[in-house]
């Protein structure tokens, strides 16, 4: 604690630019200030300020420790105001965003029940496809999916998904069932959002063009098609995974299968994020998980 001693008074002083100021800022002596802050010199043998009659300014030195000691500061008041934030109902507006089908099958169940339980929380969600801007936007908080490209934003993992490639049993027995990349030009492949398709081969990724004769972006309606027999599909296991296990779908081309990626609740760099966002993505973690 040793450490400490000084530095509010130090910082006080340097914010007011007067030990009077700083004294009526921490209610005690302006005597006292100036004690400590001389012992706070005497510890560090170094002047941090210019004091004359009329004006009390940071030295070089001062100005370099000032900026220091401000940011710890700065961190014991976050620290008491998360502790006091904990001791309060979760409450106010949460502005998110989410892809489409993932948001409306997973994420929404878990925002609503978190509602439930924190009846004070607003929440705006805007599920969309494409990749807002999170800053520009007000948002809170993003679900992203896949491999993250913005170095500028922060993340936590909350769980992963895992990318099939796919076909009916009915289709697989009518043209016969692709061993090697090479093959899947001989294939009805239903495209979705691109007509590449990403797959590992001796240990390195690997893009194939694909085509045939459905172009769709809903997942769901590539998933239907798939299992009326028309062509192979290559989508998450949130789309097909219950019909792997029933056998209307098999997986195909299993040699070549992406790793598992990671489904991220992404956030603006902010060492002020609310307790209340993070309550929820610590809920989303949890559930997810």
């Amino acid at each position: 604690m040793f450490l400490w001693e000084g530095v509010s008074e130090f910082v006080s002083v340097a914010q007011t630019s007067s030990f009077t100021g700083a004294s009526k800022i921490l209610g005690i002596s302006t005597a006292q200030v100036s004690r400590q802050v001389s012992a706070l010199e005497n510890r560090l043998n170094t002047k941090l300020f210019y004091r004359t009659t009329r004006k009390v300014s940071l030295t070089e030195e001062g100005a370099v420790y000032y900026r220091h000691c401000r940011q710890v500061m700065t961190g014991l008041e976050d620290a008491e105001r998360a502790i006091s934030n904990l001791r309060n109902a979760p409450q106010g507006l949460v502005k998110l965003t989410a892809p489409v089908t993932y948001g409306e099958k997973y994420i929404m169940p878990l925002v609503i029940d978190f509602m439930a339980q924190y009846p004070e929380i607003e929440v705006i969600m805007v599920l969309s496809n494409q990749t807002v801007d999170l800053v520009e936007g007000g948002f809170d908080l993003a679900i992203r999916l896949g491999n993250l490209d913005d170095s500028s934003m922060m993340a936590k993992r909350l769980t992963s998904r895992t990318q099939y490639v796919c076909a009916s049993p009915h289709y697989l027995e009518q043209f016969g069932i692709p061993h090697s990349l090479s093959e899947l030009k001989q294939h009805n492949c239903l495209v979705g959002n691109t007509d590449h398709w990403r797959f590992i081969e001796s240990n390195k990724e690997k893009l194939i063009r694909v085509s045939g004769s459905l172009t769709c972006n809903s997942g769901y309606a590539l998933r239907d098609a798939a299992i009326q027999g028309i062509g192979l599909i290559k989508l998450p296991d949130y789309y097909i995974g219950e019909d792997l296990k029933s056998g209307d779908l098999v997986s195909i081309l299993e040699n070549y299968q992406e790793p598992e990626e990671g489904i991220w609740a992404l956030y603006p760099q902010n060492r002020h994020l609310s307790p209340k966002v993070r309550l929820l993505v610590d809920y989303l973690a949890k559930i997810l998980v």
